[in-house]
């Protein structure tokens, strides 16, 4: 199920789904330490001698944001009981608190009593092996805690604290472990438990006729039980109303930096971008870990996940994020970058938050050779994100502090890392992760990681380094012309392998990553063979049928929905939806032009979740969302091409552009 809600501090990570059940909360990393790890903490109800959780029949429900903000907004209805809930939850922007205040409107004439349950159903660090849950009777809390890793719940409804409480250990199948206590309207009191097990809490309150009470929770993560301690005070002492209203404010102003005139943009996108900009900072850990997505439903048939840093999705995640003007956030992912790459100048496939090594797929030797387990776009992406970060910045301090350990030994392995024979990168993964060879988009990547280093290397005064990259930067794109063009075809075509002879094998299968060829700058927009490739990418990989957008590439397999291939070439990606309007953006000669653009903006808008959350790619007959959602790259991919829309816009109209410094 897609993560309909998500909130987070860049510390601490809270995903809802669409019935309100709890389903992630990460800390103290986001996208790494899960403590619920894919189970589901519920929201239940008891009144009038009945009981029922928020996830059964019988609610109906609507779900958002406030607006401009990372406070959640939902209502829900039960008409059997006539009761309705408005619902606000948070993280706190600065502090590690998940924040939920509930309004119990009651529909019936008459008084009634109304019990809130809430349960906990945690697996401390990511497993339920080892866990405690216990009440605090000092402090009127559950605490769950397990080495370092300590989750405070607690919370007040009509003008008391934790109403009853139960510990239990899981039970296999169905409602588990105090879940099912729960579902009477009363808890056993039950204070501890070890091992694997979970807890339920109940609050209760009176709630007059027509009239509407409020019951408060809040789950505090911390590293030590003083530390919880001390913030459930804090929280006491301030009340939830007023650190929502403190978070309310605080993401508005964040979000003032990206305020511009919008052009001919309807309010519905506008309002998706500011969406999409909050969205992608929650999945942006506080010490520069971009992570890809944190949808742990992907498990399920994976047994693997998307909470990992890919440098190739950081980099344009990070440039979007500059153009938008958050470029704070985007140091931090250099620094991380520069902490974690390779002492021969290489990124691995991908890393965890912290900065250690992610889990891959990608063999480290085959066929009697040994083999870099690497896709060497995300090297030069990096590069090319961290020059887009210094033209927008001009800090050439930090340029300079990431020289040594980050931009040099990248550069000098690309600009090794070649075939003498001509002059394109060595083998390498592709960006999509399936295939070994030398790529058209693989080739761009390095050409811009290799002329960013130049312009690097010129600024700082390393003339010997710049003469050198420069050239490697003129081979590769010579390379590109001569090995990737089909003259034929009149386009690009995806790569070429080394087959068992030692031949290569061209693949000319049409992918939308090709655009990359000029989004990259390695060919200027204008160029026929980019036309003739951009024109076949838009006919070729459009998805026909009443859904459309553009899939990533001719008979593509992944979560495969479709055997009819003229028509379905490969589900809709989000992604190379939006390069195919970024390609229109960059060939429009006048305001009229843009319109083509525009309408893909417009798709996204169409088939995005009702809370605005992207999701990886759309089902090509039914437009419901596929893959994890939300899905950073979707997002952030979305803010750059509203940008370059803008900026295009103003560009045509003769109207002046944001200002920017050529260092060129």
């Amino acid at each position: 199920m897609p993560r309909h809600i998500v909130l987070g501090n860049g510390q601490m990570l809270v995903n809802l789904d669409q019935d309100l059940n709890l389903r992630d909360l990460y800390f103290p990393f986001v996208g790494m330490e899960n403590h619920v790890s894919g189970g589901r903490c519920l929201l239940g109800v008891w009144v009038d001698g009945e009981f029922s959780w928020v996830e059964q029949p019988g609610w109906r429900k609507r779900m958002g944001y406030r607006p401009g903000t990372l406070v959640a907004h939902v209502e829900a209805t039960h008409e059997g009981l006539g009761l309705s809930l408005a619902v606000h939850d948070a993280v706190h922007y600065r502090e590690n608190v998940f924040l939920r205040r509930v309004q119990i409107g009651n529909q019936r004439p008459v008084a009634r009593e109304v019990r809130l349950f809430f349960n906990n159903n945690f697996h401390i660090g990511g497993w339920d092996i080892g866990d405690t849950a216990v009440y605090d009777p000092a402090y009127g809390a559950m605490c769950h805690y397990k080495r370092d890793y300590y989750l405070f719940v607690s919370g007040r409804g009509g003008g008391e604290g934790i109403f009853q409480y139960h510990v239990q250990k899981r039970f296999g199948g169905g409602r588990e472990g105090s879940a099912r206590d729960a579902e009477d309207g009363l808890l056993g009191m039950n204070p501890t438990d070890q091992g694997s097990v979970d807890s339920t809490i109940s609050l209760r309150t009176v709630v007059e006729p027509g009239d509407e009470a409020v019951v408060e929770l809040w789950i505090v993560a911390g590293n030590s039980l003083e530390a919880v301690r001390e913030r459930h005070r804090w929280v006491l002492d301030h009340t939830v109303a007023a650190l929502l209203d403190e978070t309310t404010t605080y993401w508005r102003n964040w979000l003032a930096v990206a305020e511009r005139d919008w052009a001919d943009l309807p309010e519905t996108l506008v309002d998706l971008f500011r969406t999409s900009l909050l969205v992608t900072r929650t999945q942006i850990d506080n010490g520069g870990a971009v992570l890809a997505a944190n949808d742990t439903d992907i498990l399920s048939t994976n047994r693997d996940h998307y909470s990992y840093v890919w440098p190739r999705d950081g980099a344009l995640v990070a440039h979007a994020l500059d153009k938008a003007g958050y470029h704070e956030t985007t140091a931090a992912f250099y620094r991380f970058a520069a902490r974690t790459i390779g002492p021969e100048g290489y990124f691995y496939h991908k890393y965890n938050p912290d900065g250690t090594l992610g889990s891959s797929w990608h063999p480290w030797s085959g066929n009697g050779e040994d083999k870099l387990p690497i896709q060497e776009d995300e090297t030069g992406l990096v590069l090319w994100g961290l020059w887009k970060h210094f033209e927008y910045t001009g800090n050439i301090e930090f340029l300079a502090a990431m020289y040594l350990p980050l931009i040099k030994p990248a550069a000098d392995f690309m600009a090794g890392y070649r075939d003498p024979g001509t002059g394109l990168p060595r083998q390498s993964f592709d960006l999509w992760e399936e295939r070994r060879g030398v790529f058209t988009f693989t080739s761009a990547a390095v050409w811009a990681g290799l002329t960013a280093a130049a312009r690097c290397a010129a600024l700082l005064g390393d003339r010997s380094s710049r003469e050198t990259w420069e050239q490697a930067a003129r081979e590769v794109q010579a390379g590109i012309l001569g090995e990737l063009y089909s003259p034929e075809l009149n386009r690009f075509i995806r790569g070429r392998y080394r087959g068992p002879d030692g031949r290569w094998i061209d693949d000319y299968t049409l992918d939308a990553s090709l655009y990359w060829v000029t989004g990259l700058g390695v060919f200027p927009v204008d160029d026929p063979r980019v036309i003739g490739t951009m024109r076949a990418v838009a006919e070729g990989l459009w998805v026909k049928t009443e859904i459309g957008g553009v899939a990533r590439y001719a008979n593509d397999y992944y979560f495969k929905r479709s055997d009819d291939l003229e028509r379905v070439p490969g589900n809709p990606w989000f992604i190379c939806t939006l390069w195919l309007a970024n390609w229109y953006v960059d060939a429009a000669q006048t305001v009229e032009d843009l319109g083509r653009a525009r309408e893909l903006l417009e798709w996204v808008y169409r088939y995005r979740m009702d809370t605005g959350m992207l999701p990886e790619q759309a089902h090509p007959y039914t437009g419901e969302p596929l893959s994890v959602a939300p899905l950073t790259w979707s997002h952030a991919t979305y803010c750059q091409v509203v940008l370059a829309y803008l900026e295009k816009w103003h560009s045509l109209r003769g109207l002046p552009a944001p200002k920017r410094t050529d260092y060129h």
